[in-house]
């Protein structure tokens, strides 16, 4: 009997973990905790994180898990690579349940930049009115370019005010309509959003608002992960776990 340990966070996680509970699978559902209210799973569910690779091994031996999914968000770059190493050093399956990165159409005014540190540095210049469409892990690496008016969109209210000298900050939870997304970009007047290329339909709105509104998207690529088994439906994880020999998810780079 697989019992499964699903790092979520994601709407592909809670649609994964719907799908278990629904068969009867033993599974378990991780949050990392960043989040002060996080959605209800029809799993148990575990909050925190495991203390690294060892820590993260212990668990996996001490639960007696037989498979790892990592359903983290593509940024979680940390988490990513400690799943991988911890699934090998456990000797258990591993794959990761994600999305695939969001490309340009036509009408896109995008920018593409590799990282965090080469966002803040495009915005040195006049100011502008920028939505940063980041959640707040990394606002306060923008407040090195303060000429700008800041657009903020949180899921919880932040414990202390934004280090940014002029901004707007709304609390609100996704999804969002391209609709809701409009009006608010261009009720704030924004010249710009800023992005982190998460992929999926959850948080392509603004995207789509951006595209009908004409403005410009600085897109921050995903950050580098280690070779691992990779599925875009919670369905082939589901048949992944029954027949890991018929698999049909490929590693990164094949």
């Amino acid at each position: 009997m697989p019992n499964i340990l699903l790092l979520g966070g994601t709407t592909e996680a809670s649609a994964l973990a719907v799908l278990l509970a629904a068969r009867g699978m033993r599974a378990t559902f991780s949050y990392a905790g960043r989040t002060a209210s996080p959605r209800a799973q029809p799993l148990p569910v575990r909050v925190g994180g495991f203390g690294g690779v060892a820590g993260l091994v212990a668990h996996l031996r001490a639960e007696g898990i037989t498979h790892l999914v990592d359903a983290t968000h593509p940024f979680a770059a940390t988490m990513s690579a400690h799943a991988v190493e911890a699934a090998h050093e456990a000797g258990i399956a591993h794959a990761a349940l994600t999305r695939a990165p969001w490309t340009p159409s036509a009408g896109d005014r995008w920018t593409t930049v590799p990282d965090m540190t080469a966002a803040v540095a495009v915005l040195d210049g006049p100011p502008q009115r920028i939505m940063l469409a980041l959640g707040r892990m990394h606002v306060e690496e923008f407040a090195a370019q303060p000429q700008h008016h800041y657009l903020l969109r949180f899921v919880d209210a932040p414990d202390a005010v934004p280090p940014l000298p002029d901004h707007a900050l709304i609390v609100d939870r996704g999804p969002f309509t391209v609709a809701d997304d409009t009006s608010l970009l261009r009720d704030h007047r924004i010249d710009l959003i800023v992005a982190k290329n998460a992929g999926g339909t959850g948080a392509a709105a603004k995207l789509d608002a951006a595209r009908a509104l004409g403005l410009r998207v600085l897109m921050i690529d995903r950050p580098p992960l280690p070779d691992r088994q990779e599925f875009h439906r919670p369905e082939d994880v589901l048949d992944w776990i029954a027949h890991p020999a018929a698999s049909s998810g490929m590693p990164r780079g094949v």
